[in-house]
């Protein structure tokens, strides 16, 4: 269920990322790379945490894989040439936002999604990733009137349904039925 549920999460993203609205702007390509690149790497990164063995406050944990993951967007930044600003040029909707951003949506959530690693299974944690992409969707909706077509549409019920996948207990009845044939055939020699 799980691995069904991770390829439907997969095909979700990609449906989200392939529309036309998206593919036909300038540099898309490298945006949508780096969308899986970040997907590969923090799926990678969520099984690792999952299992080795950090130190046991979720803060010290979150403090080094954000340290990790800044020098990695600082290197990426400048090896893509971007234009950088200091945060005293921002407008205060910007500055006000980066502080939620950094104590909502990086220590708090960071902190909380390390905690459930080692609480429950990397997989179901992984949901999220699935999620925010269908909640940032609905926020643009929302609040900058961004337009939902109907393969985003499609892609959140497809992402939806793999994060069911992910979190049901139940088995499928074609592997369960499978899986009974297998068990009552004697092993021959």
């Amino acid at each position: 269920m799980s691995v069904i549920g991770v390829l439907l999460g997969v095909l979700g993203m990609y449906m989200l990322v392939s529309q036309n609205e998206i593919v036909g702007n300038e540099n898309s390509l490298l945006g949508i790379g780096m969308i899986f690149l970040c997907l590969i790497s923090w799926s990678y990164g969520s099984i690792f945490v999952s299992k080795a063995e950090l130190p046991q406050n979720y803060f010290v944990n979150t403090g080094y894989q954000m340290l990790f993951g800044g020098i990695m967007l600082l290197v990426t930044s400048v090896l893509l040439g971007e234009k950088w600003s200091g945060p005293l040029s921002w407008s205060y909707e910007v500055q006000g936002s980066m502080i939620l951003l950094i104590i909502l949506g990086s220590i708090v959530a960071f902190t909380s999604f390390n905690y459930l690693l080692k609480a429950v299974s990397p997989e179901k944690v992984a949901t999220s990733t699935y999620v925010n992409p269908i909640i940032a969707m609905a926020l643009g909706w929302y609040f900058l009137n961004e337009q939902i077509t109907g393969q985003s549409a499609m892609a959140a019920f497809v992402l939806l349904t793999g994060v069911y996948f992910i979190n049901t207990k139940k088995q499928l009845l074609i592997f369960s039925r499978f899986k009974g044939r297998l068990r009552r055939k004697p092993i021959s020699e």
